[in-house]
Parts: structure tokens; sequence; C-alpha cells
């Protein structure tokens, strides 16, 4: 019998493949071990849709198949897929718009070499957006800054990478941003279009796993933005991420958090400054 294609029966989709709760129990398990995701039981619908495919290309029918198959390899590149199969890549350019007069400002009067870093650049909206405040803001001088934009999903990645979108989501940003920061597809690229090379070179794309003993990026940094991301680790593995944030900071660096997240209360290694901004505390 053939997958249900719709209606509003209220009944469950029925699915092809097998996904039991132990199967489940065992994802969120390894996905929490593997990137300090915490899956929550509604997840389970999304995990099926997403991990179903990883089994049909391997030709598999059975989840506990594929689960034992990574299990004894733990260096396989499956793993990657994995991972980026139950990773959400939600972002938008100039998201949580009110961040980024608050970067300027930041930024305006610091001397030397801007470095920031973005710590789940997902597909590069954000990583894009904060290149595009330090050109406004320090002109010439944004050409020596740095953005390092990282993120453990490496097929967002590539895509950040490419710096290609949508011109209806491009359209979103205001002409003079679109006219300024943007080349419009002709051709077969039309209806696309593409960050341009200016803004694109002051950003270092790198895989970046925030649960990795040793990560590949070096301080300090001006600010760190990792807005929508903790949302998705436990107390504890915020606390340890943000303690090793902190001195990856300057003295009066900034911490960018996603609206719906606090840390006030998870270390004393911040304190709040504005609206889901931190600004690192003195080292003791």
């Amino acid at each position: 019998m053939p997958p249900e294609q719709g209606g509003w029966g209220g009944g469950r989709l029925e699915r092809d493949l097998e996904l039991t709760d132990a199967d489940f129990a065992r994802i969120r398990q390894l996905i929490y071990q593997r990137a300090g995701i915490v899956l929550a039981e509604h997840k389970r619908e999304m995990v099926y849709s997403r991990l179903a495919k990883r089994l049909r290309h391997h030709g598999l029918i059975r989840f506990a198949d594929y689960l034992a198959r990574l299990e004894r390899q733990p260096e396989a590149r499956e793993w990657e897929a994995f991972t980026n199969a139950l990773t959400t890549n939600l972002t938008a350019f100039f998201r949580e718009a009110h961040h980024f007069p608050l970067l300027a400002d930041h930024v305006r009067a610091r001397p030397g070499r801007v470095r920031i870093w973005c710590a789940a650049a997902s597909t590069g909206e954000e990583s894009y957006s904060i290149a595009m405040t330090l050109m406004e803001t320090l002109g010439a001088r944004a050409a020596q800054s740095e953005v390092v934009a990282t993120d453990i999903d490496t097929d967002a990645l590539a895509r950040a990478r490419a710096g290609i979108y949508p011109l209806e989501q491009v359209c979103k940003l205001d002409e003079a941003r679109t006219k300024r920061f943007f080349q419009r597809g002709k051709g077969t690229h039309k209806g696309f279009a593409r960050v341009r090379p200016e803004i694109a070179e002051m950003i270092d794309f790198q895989p970046l796993n925030l649960l990795a003993p040793q990560w590949p990026v070096s301080g300090p940094f001006d600010a760190i933005f990792c807005r929508n991301t903790m949302i998705y680790f436990d107390k504890p593995t915020q606390k340890r991420i943000l303690e090793r944030f902190a001195p990856l900071l300057k003295p009066d660096g900034l911490l960018f958090a996603g609206h719906s997240e606090s840390f006030s209360y998870i270390t004393d290694a911040f304190r709040l400054r504005g609206q889901t901004v931190y600004v690192r505390m003195p080292a003791r």
C-alpha cells in the first residue's frame, strides 16, 4: 500500500520505513553525544522525515540497521550526513534587526582590526549581515576586518560559501543594500542574487562543532554572535560553551544571543547589557 498523500482523516501518515521507540531513543542519544542537540519527544516526525532520506539513499528499510551501521563505523562520513539532517537552519538577512545598530555602535570607535565570530552561520545570511554592517560602519577600514563564520552543518556551509540566494529573499532588504551588496543573476541565474565579492572576501567559513574539544578558531574577537543555537543544548552544555566563549572575547567584547535565550543564570562570565546582548565580565 502506498504512503498516504494527505487528507483530513486525523491519523498519522503511513510510513514505509520502521522507526521504533528504541530507534528514536538511540537517535536522540547519538545526536546529543555528537552535537549536543537535545531532541524533544515531539521531534519524532521531523526525525523520521529527515533521516528516512538517508535510509533510502543506502537502500535500507529499518532505522535500526542504519543506526547499527553508524555505530560500527565511528569515523564514517555518514555521521556528517546524519548530523546535517538533524540540524535546523532557520535564518534570514538582518534577523533580529535590533542587534545590528548595536554592533555598529560597538565597532565604530574600536581601534585596530575588527574581528567578529558568527558561531552558528547556517546558510550564511547572518554572517553576510554582519559583514554588511561592518562595511556600512567602517567604510574602507572594513576591508581589514574579518568575520569568522562556523557551523556544524557542512551542507549549510557550502550554501553559505556560494553566497547565492533567491531574489525574493534578497529583495526583503532595502533597495540601497540590495544594490550595494548583491549582484542580480542573469540567464540561468535569473531569479537569484549573489553576494558581491568584496563582502564575501571578508568572511572565512569553517566547519565547527561547538562540542568539539578543540575549536579551529582563535581570538580575540570584538563580538561573538551565537543566536538561536543554545536553545538546542541543555543547561550544562550551554554553560560549558559560554565559558569557552569568554576568553575568546576582548575584555569588553559582546556576545549576541537569540531572542528566546537567556544566559544570566547560567554563568557569571557574562553580564546582560541590553536586549539579548551580553558583555564579557573581567577574568577573575
